[in-house]
């Protein structure tokens, strides 16, 4: 019998990626679920699809960077189904670009969906969380939260944000049986970086053929079962891919003496590339 078996499950960012194959994964098992997005076509599948399996599900088009949005579905989803014992915040976007280049709409823009969405989406439901005594709260940050990388300074902070909001919540939690689990994906096989924004002179489809062709090693729903082992173990850390556990001990390693090695890495790769497209 699962943990999620007859539960309320909140998650974001439902219709598309990891977010949605969560969804499908606890339909699955048994869970009852509030699916959040501002993509309602993209909703309106993933629920068709929860649905055929048995699932029982609220759908709210919700744009988690508005406070009272997210309080509003937050409220609908413990009328409407008793309660919520899961939240599983995914909702993300992605930036590339050279801060000199880059458009601080933009910035702000990726800084308020991953982390300020994230917070207002963890701290609107965390009450009723805290009221079902066996609650769990999961995050998402990123092989980004855990070792920056040129070009990616916005998507980056967002996701070194939420590393250290998840860790400063877990420890406030302690006194509860509330469980606060932080994601660390690698490549996984999504659209986050078909759908970025990306600063001008960057080659945007260059970036995306090279994403999916050499980092997304990882399926959503390969992804969103390691998500749901790490969330029912109540980790605190759960790593998403070969690349993210990579990550993670090359930064503990390391240091702060990656930031000399990582642009070097990237010069030397260039110049690699560059003599292999010469005739």
């Amino acid at each position: 019998m699962s943990c999620f078996e007859g539960k309320v499950a909140v998650i974001t960012g439902a219709a598309a990626g990891i977010g949605r194959a969560l969804a499908v994964e606890l339909a699955r098992r048994g869970a009852r679920l509030s699916l959040l997005d501002h993509d309602a076509d993209g909703l309106e599948e993933v629920t068709h699809r929860c649905e055929a399996i048995g699932a029982q599900v609220l759908a709210q088009v919700v744009d988690v960077t508005d406070w009272s949005d997210v309080q509003a579905a937050a409220a609908a989803t413990t009328s409407a189904l008793g309660g919520v014992d899961s939240v599983f915040a995914a909702a993300g976007i992605i930036h590339r670009g050279r801060l000199l280049d880059s458009d601080v709409a933009d910035i702000e823009r990726v800084m308020s969906v991953n982390w300020r969405g994230l917070m207002y989406t963890v701290k609107a439901h965390l009450p009723a969380v805290v009221s079902s005594r066996a609650g769990r709260i999961v995050t998402f940050s990123s092989a980004f939260g855990l070792l920056a990388t040129p070009r990616y300074s916005a998507y980056n902070s967002s996701k070194f944000a939420v590393r250290g909001f998840s860790e400063s919540l877990r420890q406030e939690l302690t006194s509860t049986q509330v469980s606060v689990t932080c994601v660390f994906p690698g490549g996984v096989r999504t659209s986050i970086v078909r759908n970025g924004l990306f600063a001008a002179g960057e080659h945007r489809d260059a970036v995306i053929r090279g994403f999916e062709k050499r980092v997304a090693r990882t399926d959503p729903e390969e992804a969103a079962a390691i998500v749901l082992k790490g969330a029912e173990r109540r980790r605190a850390r759960v790593f998403v891919g070969n690349d993210a556990r990579l990550v993670a001990i090359l930064a503990r390693l390391a240091g702060g003496h990656y930031q000399d090695a990582v642009p070097a890495v990237g010069r030397f790769l260039g110049r690699v590339r560059r003599q292999l497209r010469r005739p």
